[in-house]
């Protein structure tokens, strides 16, 4: 048989472009898209373009506090598979952030004491999606998470959390330490989940709760730390010494539910 030489030059590029659903690009939509009121977790713009009509975007979103982020222009080229952005996208988000008021107002109107979930800095959206998914079927009735450094309402997270995020309401803070003092001030006791702590069964987490879970590597800030009143623990009986922060959560907000 003979053999056939391949041409390289006739080599078809196999490489699909894919744009996300979750992405607004260029300053005419994405201003539209502010103007609506569409819910939008954060505007990216690349660095250094700041300039021109894109200052005006930017107004509008800060006053609707909407989180921008400078980027790399290649970041921003892959995200809208290089089509014409301008300097400037929209990451929509899964649904609208609450305000800190609308989980009291929750709590007030299923007559319950407020149980609240904080997360300090949370940066996996699939752990943030199971964590609002097991806030819901818990009976919690919010979820506070910080501005930076953390995973936000985007579509994966939506996703994971198999639409309970429509019936959580998730609020995003700039100061996680300041909000626990407002959460004390309404009367809720702070328990954070960390090594070190006392044994989660002998602890009575009744009453009005803000369930503290930390950072996948990091666990719970210095700071963050001291705002807790109680500090609780997960006994190990493995050769490992943590659980997965989703899985962390479950139980202690089971825990929780349980003495309500």
């Amino acid at each position: 048989m003979e053999n056939v030489k391949r041409d390289k030059t006739d080599r078809t590029d196999k490489t699909e472009v894919t744009i996300r659903e979750d992405v607004i690009f260029g300053r005419n939509p994405v201003s539209e898209a502010i103007r609506s009121g569409r819910a939008i977790d954060s505007i990216l713009i690349a660095k250094g373009n700041k300039g021109g009509a894109i200052t005006g975007i930017l107004a509008k979103a800060r006053e609707k506090k909407i989180r921008i982020k400078e980027v790399d222009p290649k970041k921003l080229d892959f995200m809208c598979a290089h089509g014409t952005h301008q300097g400037i996208a929209a990451v929509v988000a899964a649904c609208e952030y609450k305000e800190l008021e609308d989980i009291f107002a929750l709590a007030q109107e299923r007559g319950e004491d407020p149980f609240v979930v904080v997360l300090d800095e949370i940066e996996d959206p699939h752990n943030l999606g199971a964590i609002i998914r097991t806030a819901e079927c818990s009976g919690a009735h919010g979820v506070i998470i910080p501005s930076r450094r953390s995973a936000s309402l985007t579509f994966t997270v939506g996703k994971v959390s198999a639409g309970a995020v429509e019936y959580v309401p998730v609020v995003r803070v700039p100061n996680i330490a300041q909000t626990l003092d407002t959460l004390k001030e309404k009367g809720l006791w702070v328990y954070g989940a960390d090594m070190d702590g006392e044994d989660f069964r002998t602890c009575d987490m009744s009453g009005a709760v803000a369930l503290v879970i930390g950072n996948e590597g990091k666990g719970i800030g210095r700071l963050v730390r001291e705002k807790c009143d109680v500090i609780v623990s997960l006994p190990m009986k493995g050769k490992l010494n943590s659980l997965n922060a989703s899985v962390a959560a479950g139980v202690l907000m089971y825990a929780v539910a349980g003495k309500r």
